[in-house]
């Protein structure tokens, strides 16, 4: 009976157990209590097991574009659970610890239909829902595009240029862009390096604080848009929270207006850094010539669990020596930026530029031209590595650019486009200026005291994406408001003359000979101010899917409050005897913008022409009493570009004609006075292209030829090219070849160089000064892992001798290294 109930047990349990079951230590008995244990032991392993396959439940995801380049940033709700997430760089998505049932997925794109996917979801197993479009749609707002492992310096698509949802190809105005991948590469540490790879940009201009200057189609154009809007920067602008430099060619006053972002060549827009929803970030250092030190940190991470909130935070500690005999320069960069998903049609984005800087005046020399003679610099025996002005004679900047932007998507059809942009910069200390007196002799000016500018930027846009029949319309209509206010309190002295060509050996400007010299300075204590009111409407109208034409106007109210003496408390009123106006004025000018495209290949090749027109306020009056006008510059333009070869190829061919007229000359008939019938041409060829030929090899090429000259002008200057417009000449390019397999994958050499033909810092019919032609070159060898990345970089590796246009000279030969970690 009870071999017989043995016999009818299970077989496995019962040995399972046997084998489990302990012997006591004293009896040698198996354990009563051990059964029960062991069962719930291993139910606990079940549940356990039950458990832990609910946790793996989940829904993943990719959205892509019809070309299969993924969607950053796009709004991806669950909509029985009420949660939210964004997709990451690569168009992913992910929704963790999701119960097993049917669910609804909505993609919300901006400037596109709400889409809405039905998805079931089992437990223990993942779901996984891809998303492609079905048709071409890039973002007004967000940017989208991320090309992957081809032609890697070439990301052209902007929702900046026009404002609207408009591929290059689809543009009838040319830009360049710098990505951060190519200055990474080129171990580029400030603008001015940066710029190098813009054709027709030149040699830059450091101005005594710090900011830098470039050249744009014969004008000066500073870099001081950011992200769309203005974002003035009298300082120091850190490149440490750039995503790429957009710069911008023609007169761009319908978009842009008239205000420190726009020049008659351009805008150059600084595109910075956005928050991304996983956790990462980069902490490099960069060391190397004159004491050069440099440590930069890059970290994101997500603020909620939903991955909806994220925070991002660049900041940038440098200090260098000059290469000269004295001067020094050192600032801090701190730039943090949140993004909020606030639900799936309005999204907040907050960033901040704060940048503090202590450092000397670079030289800046004015040649003496009173012997009325063609001269060069080269030949001028004015020293190269000596700065005759102490350490002790140094500035303070500080900038704070703060910048809000919100989203919201009214319908399938129109967004709404919010922006508010404050920027302030302040000066403090001693700017200083090397005036020539004889051909031998120089005086310094230097200028003390403090001198600030506020900017404030307010725009609301509304950008459209429809149809009126079978024709598609993609617009903007937006208003703009923009403030500046002015505040000087600072003297001007003058030092005695000193001997350039042979100065004593102990010779130099410091603090007490400029402070002593104060109390008898010229003196200026004033702010001023002014308001501009716009409003602009600009419309993409397809004709065909390869035919478009753009037809855009803006209307400026341009109000001066005058100029506010503060040591008398009164505003300045009437004309001086130059017809300057410091009292109140009003003005108001129109601004047209027409626009080309057919593309011939769609989505390959385009063929352009536009129409394009930028102003500037003049104040004041002619002899008569007649009051100025605004000055107008008019472009128009013609080429082709080229995306072919799966993004291998990108390039743009140009040919654009700019006049400029209503240039204030002097008065023939009183030299007291000026009239308004000056006129200046600037005309000339660009040409750029990025190429990818096969993997690993990477150009970047560019040339510009400019021909400028003023057209109708006073008489010492008629005819000729103007003064500062750099040289007619410029070449750039920037070759590297990395390693794409094997042991070696990520090691990488390049070179690169930068050439232009003479031009003038002085250019009249009796007296000229000549800045030479220039060739220099560099050399780069680098390492780039998944967890770091090293870097040697040669700049100017043949010592070539150059000059800006304000004759600063440039730096000899210099080698960086660089080293970043990656997490």
């Amino acid at each position: 009976m009870i071999q017989s109930s043995e016999n009818e047990l299970p077989v496995k349990p019962e040995i399972h157990f046997k084998q489990a079951a302990q012997e006591d230590a004293v009896t040698g008995k198996t354990t009563q209590w051990s059964k029960p244990f062991i069962i719930f032991f291993f139910s606990l392993i079940s549940i356990t097991q039950i458990y832990a396959q609910e946790i793996k439940t989940e829904i993943i995801g990719k959205v892509s574009m019809v070309d299969g380049q993924p969607l950053r940033a796009i709004s991806v709700s669950l909509l029985e659970t009420n949660r939210q997430t964004l997709t990451d760089d690569d168009g992913n998505y992910q929704f963790e610890h999701v119960n097993a049932g049917n669910y609804t997925i909505k993609l919300q794109i901006l400037g596109s239909k709400e889409i809405r996917i039905p998805v079931e979801i089992k437990t223990g197993e993942t779901a996984t829902l891809d998303y492609q479009l079905t048709k071409e749609n890039i973002q007004a707002i967000q940017e989208v595009v991320i090309m992957k492992n081809t032609n890697r310096f070439s990301k052209k698509e902007s929702g900046f240029v026009a404002r609207l949802p408009l591929k290059n190809l689809e543009n009838p105005q040319v830009y360049n862009t710098v990505t951060k991948e190519l200055f990474q590469e080129q171990v580029a540490v400030d603008l001015g390096s940066i710029s190098k790879n813009v054709p027709g940009a030149g040699v830059p201009m450091i101005a005594n604080q710090g900011r830098v200057t470039f050249r744009s189609r014969g004008f000066e154009t500073e870099p001081n848009a950011r992200n769309g809007v203005a974002g003035a920067a009298f300082s120091v602008i850190d490149p440490v929270n750039l995503e790429r430099i957009e710069a911008i060619k023609g007169p761009s006053a319908t978009l842009f207006g008239k205000s420190v972002a726009s020049s008659y060549g351009g805008v150059y827009n600084r595109v910075t850094k956005k928050p991304y929803n996983s956790f990462g970030g980069e902490v490099g250092y960069v060391g190397g010539s004159w004491s050069y030190n440099r440590l930069t940190v890059d970290v994101n991470t997500p603020v909620n669990k939903d991955r909806t909130a994220l925070f991002r935070l660049n900041a940038a500690g440098t200090f260098e020596k000059s290469f000269q005999d004295l001067g020094f320069t050192n600032s801090l960069a701190i730039a943090p930026s949140f993004s909020y998903q606030i639900n799936d049609r309005m999204s907040l984005l907050l960033d901040v530029e704060f940048n503090q800087a202590k450092g000397t005046s670079v030289v800046r020399f004015n040649p003496y031209t009173g012997s009325n003679k063609i001269q060069s610099i080269a030949d001028m025996k004015f020293p190269y590595y000596k700065n005759f002005l102490g350490d002790d004679l140094a500035y303070e900047t500080q900038m704070m650019n703060i910048f809000a932007q919100l989203n919201y998507k009214v319908s399938e059809n129109w967004t709404s486009q919010t922006i508010l942009s404050r920027a302030r910069s302040t000066i403090n200390g001693y700017i200083s200026a090397i005036n020539g007196k004889t051909d031998s002799t120089a005086s310094a000016q230097v200028m003390v005291g403090t001198t600030s500018f506020i900017a404030t930027n307010i725009q609301q846009n509304f950008i459209g994406d429809f149809h009126i029949g079978r024709f598609r319309n993609r617009m903007v209509l937006g208003l703009d408001y923009y403030n500046n206010s002015n505040h000087f309190d600072r003297y001007h002295t003058n030092t005695k003359v000193f001997n350039f060509v042979h100065p004593s050996a102990d010779f130099r400007v410091n603090r007490s000979i400029i402070n002593a010299l104060t109390a008898t300075s010229t003196m200026r204590k004033e702010n001023n101010s002014d308001n501009t009111y716009a409003a602009y409407v600009s419309n993409v109208f397809n004709v065909t899917d390869q035919l478009m034409v753009m037809a855009s106007l803006r209307v400026d109210r341009f109000q001066f409050k005058g100029v506010r003496d503060l040591v008398t408390g009164e505003i300045k009123g009437g004309l001086s005897n130059s017809g300057t106006q410091a009292g109140p004025y009003g003005q108001t000018a129109l601004s047209p913008k027409l626009g080309l495209v057919y593309e011939i290949l769609k989505n390959k090749v385009s063929l352009f022409g536009n129409y394009m027109n930028g102003f500037n306020n003049v104040s004041g009056a002619d002899i008569n009493g007649n009051t100025f006008k605004p000055e107008y510059a008019n472009q128009w333009e013609f080429g082709v570009k080229g995306d072919i070869f799966n993004h291998r190829l990108v390039g743009t061919l140009s040919y654009y004609n700019i006049r400029v007229d209503n240039i204030l000359r002097t008065n023939p008939d009183d030299i007291n006075y000026s009239i308004q019938d000056g006129t200046q041409l600037s005309k000339g060829f660009e040409a750029e292209i990025t190429a990818n030929p096969f993997d690993g090899l990477n150009i970047v090429a560019g040339y510009a030829y400019n021909d400028s000259k003023f057209t109708n002008a006073n008489p010492s200057v008629n005819g000729l090219r103007p003064a500062l417009s750099g040289p007619a000449n410029m070449f750039n390019f920037w070759i590297s070849y990395r390693i794409s397999d094997g042991k070696l994958k990520g090691l990488g050499i390049g070179g690169g160089g930068n050439m232009g033909s003479s031009s003038y810092q002085t250019n009249t019919q009796t007296a000229k000064v000549i800045i030479p032609s220039y060739k220099m070159f560099d050399l780069g060898i680098f390492y780039d892992q998944p967890k770091y990345r090293v870097g040697l970089k040669f700049d100017n590796i043949t010592n070539e001798k150059a000059w800006s246009v304000r004759l600063t000279p440039q730096a000899p030969a210099r080698f960086l290294g660089s080293v970043s970690l990656k997490f």
